[in-house]
């Protein structure tokens, strides 16, 4: 069975860094495009990044020079590195992996970031 673990989130200060992990089991993600999805209270559910399987990265627009997305094909594993995080940045974080048609989403991990 196809499972992805998300840890790394918690609470942090403005200003402050957070590195966000996926690891998953049942699949082989080294074929697939993974990426970190957000939804904050009252909000939809949007992508932040993604990474291809060639390792091409995209980003939302806020979140462009501060987050940075990378992979571990080997511990089929994707990360999430945010820095200089904002209030806004508060919301629960979904790993994603697409593999074909199918989308695998992880638990989501809480990130609150304070003032």
């Amino acid at each position: 069975q196809v499972q992805l673990v998300e840890s790394g989130g918690g609470l942090v200060q403005a200003g402050g860094s957070l590195r966000l992990s996926c690891a998953a089991s049942g699949i082989i993600v080294s074929l697939s495009t993974m990426g970190w999805y957000r939804q904050a209270p009252g909000k939809q559910r949007e992508l932040v990044a993604d990474i291809t399987s060639g390792g091409s990265a995209k980003y939302e627009d806020s979140v462009k020079g501060r987050f940075t997305i990378s992979r571990d094909n080997i511990k089929n594993t994707v990360y999430l590195q945010m820095n200089s995080l904002k209030p806004e940045d508060t919301a629960v974080y979904y790993c994603n992996v697409h593999y074909i048609v199918t989308n695998y989403w992880g638990q989501g991990t809480q990130v609150t970031v304070s003032s």
